[in-house]
């Protein structure tokens, strides 16, 4: 038998660095693929070779997974927003896959977990299952490469005889990040008491150590072709997340975010808009996103993950109570 040697793309992002150091704990010999070779900071004291890869170009990607028996397929873009969102998300996520499965194939990579995400879920009945089929709603570009890429990627590993298993996680937090992710930020702003209003739009919170497991478990076990949620069942709301940051560090005096009318977060989010034509920055809140998630109660089916994989996640108030405290401590702002 070949040995076994790990891959995992975007290895210096929250899960891929958390999934890294977590093969490297289990004696596995792992690679560690991002864009910027540079850049070693994630990546101190661990035991692994760094490679540069890009999942816009498959000559690269084909020479990184030569040898390599299994694939973390962690990298992609996370975002909600982008100057141009079509290039920047949907076809960096989209066309990456694309490129990824043909490369693996070409290497001769047998085993595949996809990272994809709850983003390709259809939230039309609740709890959300991975049976229910896909997102219809066609109004954010994130999403739109979620859903896209999760078929694709399904699709690939079949046609080219790659096992392939999907992850699904929801919003993951916690320690290790060594930048902050979209998730680590939402956390990091309640911190800050950046949380003005209640937008109604709700989070399910889940420890990207509990993610990285699941990924790890999946790999082991996870049936071809499946894809599995790692989130938690229940969600909590804004209004809860800053409860429980005001009264974990009482001396923050973070006041709880009042609810305000949909009418006028529509018109708040029609005036961000307008703004970040100009700035270039993202807005804090857009109108499709309302339209999405307003009322929204993310809640999620992980029986199949619990099943299967032996996915048990720390609770949702645990995993922020966690991440707040990492952050807190630990976290410098750059």
């Amino acid at each position: 038998m070949d040995k076994e040697i790990s891959l995992v793309t975007g290895a210096n992002g929250h899960l891929g660095n958390n999934l890294l150091r977590l093969l490297l704990s289990k004696g596995i010999t792992a690679k560690a693929s991002v864009r910027d070779i540079e850049n070693k900071e994630p990546f101190k004291g661990l035991d692994c070779e760094l490679v540069k890869a890009d999942l816009l170009d498959k000559q690269l990607l084909i020479e990184v997974l030569t040898g390599v028996t299994h694939l973390y397929a962690v990298g992609a873009a996370f975002k909600m927003w982008a100057k141009n969102p079509k290039e920047e998300i949907y076809h960096n996520n989209v066309i990456g896959t694309q490129n990824l499965f043909e490369a693996a194939h070409i290497a001769g990579v047998k085993n595949i977990v996809y990272v994809s995400s709850v983003a390709a879920l259809d939230f039309t009945k609740l709890p959300a299952r991975e049976d229910n089929g896909y997102n219809s709603d066609r109004r954010n570009w994130y999403y739109n490469s979620k859903n896209d890429s999760d078929e694709l990627a399904l699709e690939l590993g079949e046609k080219y005889g790659i096992r392939t298993v999907l992850i699904l996680p929801s919003a993951m937090i916690g320690s290790m990040a060594h930048k902050l992710s979209y998730s680590n930020r939402l956390v990091w702003q309640i911190l800050k008491g950046e949380i003005p209003v209640d937008t109604n739009i709700t989070l399910n919170w889940i420890d990207v150590k509990d993610v990285a497991i699941g990924a790890f478990n999946a790999m082991q076990k996870g049936r071809n072709g499946e894809r599995y949620i790692l989130a938690n069942k229940q969600h909590l709301s804004i209004q809860d997340s800053v409860k429980i940051a005001a009264e974990l560090y009482p001396e923050l005096k973070l006041k709880i975010p009042r609810k305000i009318p949909k009418s006028l977060l529509y018109l708040i989010a029609i005036l961000m808009e307008i703004s970040s034509k100009i700035t270039g920055k993202e807005p804090l809140l857009q109108r499709h996103y309302l339209d999405m998630f307003y009322g929204l109660k993310q809640d999620y089916d992980i029986s199949k993950s619990k099943a299967e994989l032996d996915f048990n996640p720390k609770p949702s108030k645990q995993a922020l109570e966690e991440a707040l405290a990492y952050l807190k401590k630990d976290w410098k702002s750059y």
